[in-house]
């Protein structure tokens, strides 16, 4: 079955002035849709959320801070999850946690370059 990236963008924004309590809301939500997920086998590897500071190493291997993107364009974090095809891997980002927060999620099939190709 194909494997998916779900690659998150944004949904930080409303976050920064939330409360504790609505901090907390938001985490039970995430663990609550990655457990659902792993129960159903759909979910893989839950992923991890990415912290905003980081380098970039250029072409001509120079290093810059960043990366310095706008907060809706930051990659936030990612999940692997398997389906069918990609439009049942949209369906499945759909019902991300993120979505409720004004985040988007890009969802890309993995290439297995150099892995057998399933029966």
């Amino acid at each position: 079955m194909p494997k998916f990236m779900f690659v998150y963008r944004g949904g930080c924004d409303e976050m920064e002035n939330a409360s504790p309590d609505e901090m907390q809301k938001v985490m039970q939500r995430w663990m609550d849709w990655i457990q659902d997920g792993m129960k159903a086998g759909w979910l893989l590897d839950g992923g991890d959320g990415l912290k905003p500071e980081g380098a970039t190493v250029n072409p001509d291997l120079s290093v810059t801070d960043g990366p310095f993107t706008e907060s809706k364009e930051l990659v936030g974090g990612y999940s692997l999850v398997q389906a069918e095809n990609l439009a049942a891997a949209v369906e499945l980002a759909k019902t991300s946690p993120i979505i409720h927060h004004k985040g988007a999620i890009e969802v890309r099939e993995l290439a297995n370059v150099g892995q057998p190709e399933e029966a």
